[in-house]
């Protein structure tokens, strides 16, 4: 036990300041995302919210490799398989939970933590594609200030929008999709 704290203590006296997306950021959004589930949100609602946060991470990350010479196109695709693989731990997790398994809870014959993860990433990737196309349509400038974090956000509460009507409220109008 003493050797683990001192571990610890070790870790938190070197470590430097936390930055945008720290550790602790991540933390405590994985457990906004188990608080979530406590509240009974759907798992690919989300997954929706996971998948944006993976892919917004990676592409930090590759951002950061580019602004440090790293030229190796392996390397970036490394970078988003880590990532996306650290989100594939969560089928792995040895726990008796029922939810925790992989296909425990389908949409469309595709485990809804797996499609909300998919669909979300390819919204947030939109989305920012769809800003930088306007901003280079714009003379290099935005639309308003801070329309950078706006699109792929408000893309994806959209997005969630739509999912919770397909889930919650389709349903108690007779009409089911999933």
């Amino acid at each position: 036990m003493k050797k683990i704290l001192f571990i610890l203590s070790g870790v938190l006296i070197f470590t430097g300041a936390a930055d945008a997306f720290c550790p602790v950021c991540t933390v405590a959004v994985g457990a906004g995302l188990e608080g979530a589930r406590v509240l009974g949100v759907s798992d690919v609602i989300t997954g929706l919210w996971a998948g944006g946060l993976m892919l917004s991470l990676a592409a930090w990350t590759a951002d950061y490799m580019r602004r440090h010479g790293v030229r190796n196109r392996l390397l970036y695709l490394l970078n988003y398989v880590v990532y996306y693989g650290l989100l594939a731990l969560i089928y792995f997790v040895p726990v008796n939970h029922p939810t925790l398994r992989f296909g425990a809870t389908t949409m469309w014959g595709v485990d809804q933590f797996l499609l909300g993860a998919i669909v979300g990433s390819l919204v947030f990737l939109f989305a920012g594609k769809w800003y930088e196309k306007i901003k280079a349509r714009n003379g290099g400038h935005a639309w308003f200030p801070f329309q950078k974090v706006v699109w792929p956000l408000g893309a994806l509460a959209i997005t969630t929008l739509v999912f919770w009507a397909i889930i919650e409220w389709l349903p108690k109008m007779g009409v089911v999709l999933y």
